[in-house]
């Protein structure tokens, strides 16, 4: 299997969003950012596809709903529908301002919340054990903080399950987060084999989410 290779991303790229308003931040996002995921994109959806063994398809964030706020993240999503992500388990890599992550993801807008909540309380311990310490859960994509693996007990994960069987705006998300000035970011190469190893690392939380 091919190692990928990203674009780098460098202290410019995450200036983007210190820039005021709609307008300004979407036209660098445009120029300077949205290349680089359509090409992490491009790279990442075969190597995907091969690990998880369906044809997954690629969608870059076009921040399209948005008329005042400008974003405070943007990043591509890869899953196994042509039209959309939203709806279904899926990978992204992205950026807020203050660094990189590389997830998977079920968000509010998915109904294999329930498959997933349940999944996961009955492979707890195998999924405790094998999610390296240093990555992370989220319950909310919008908020660029999350917990960190090694910090969570089975007690805090008996709450996130729950909460997906029962509130509607419920999400769940798990990967790495890469700050800004680690200078991994930098080398594209050391960038996409972190990437590849995270989502090997990830796919057995994606499969269990059917």
């Amino acid at each position: 299997m091919t190692t990928l290779k990203y674009p780098s991303f460098t202290s410019k790229d995450f200036d983007v969003f210190d820039v005021p308003g709609l307008e300004p931040r979407m036209e660098l996002l445009i120029e300077r950012i949205r290349p680089k995921l359509n090409e992490i994109g491009a790279a990442t959806a075969p190597f995907l596809s091969d690990l998880v063994g369906e044809d997954m398809f690629v969608h870059v964030a076009k921040h399209a709903r948005r008329t005042v706020n400008p974003p405070h993240d943007t990043w591509v999503a890869i899953a196994n529908n042509k039209r959309g992500y939203k709806a279904y388990p899926h990978f992204q890599v992205g950026m807020f301002g203050t660094h990189v992550f590389v997830i998977f993801a079920v968000i509010y807008e998915s109904s294999n919340k329930e498959i997933f909540a349940e999944a996961l309380e009955r492979q707890l311990d195998d999924v405790m054990e094998h999610i390296p310490g240093h990555f992370y859960w989220s319950t909310d994509h919008m908020n660029p903080e999350g917990t960190l693996h090694k910090d969570i007990s089975k007690a805090d994960f008996k709450k996130m399950t729950e909460r997906l069987k029962t509130v509607k705006k419920s999400e769940i998300l798990c990967g790495l987060r890469i700050e800004q000035n680690d200078p991994l970011l930098l080398d594209g190469e050391a960038f996409g084999k972190k990437a590849q190893d995270v989502f090997t690392q990830l796919a057995p939380l994606y499969k269990m989410a059917f």
